[in-house]
């Protein structure tokens, strides 16, 4: 099965919308598209993840240091480390892997 990386629909203004893309065996890829956020988000994941911004610019933050992402920039996530997404400068896209 083959699809279009870049055709999603927008969700609405400061909110986030998340698609799997694959899973096997122990990995999972999602497309993350994030559109305006301006409220903070709070996650905290079993899994390692590793996330690349493909498309825009966000601030998370994690263990008290802040991360500026721009497009090509990726943050590796280890497994029960809880991360916050502060906000987004208008769309971002993500392509987020998950590692059991």
């Amino acid at each position: 099965m083959s699809s279009k990386f870049f055709d999603y629909t927008l969700p609405e203004l400061d909110s986030e919308n998340f698609t799997t893309l694959l899973e096997h065996k122990n990995v999972k890829i999602s497309r993350i598209i994030s559109n305006t956020l301006k409220t903070e988000q709070t996650f905290l994941s079993d899994k390692d993840e590793w996330v690349i911004v493909l498309q825009g610019c966000a601030k998370l933050e994690m263990n008290g240091s802040v991360h500026k992402l721009t497009k090509g920039e990726s943050l590796f996530i280890p497994a029960n480390t809880e991360h916050k997404l502060l906000k987004t400068k208008k769309v971002v896209i993500w392509l987020a892997v998950y590692i059991d």
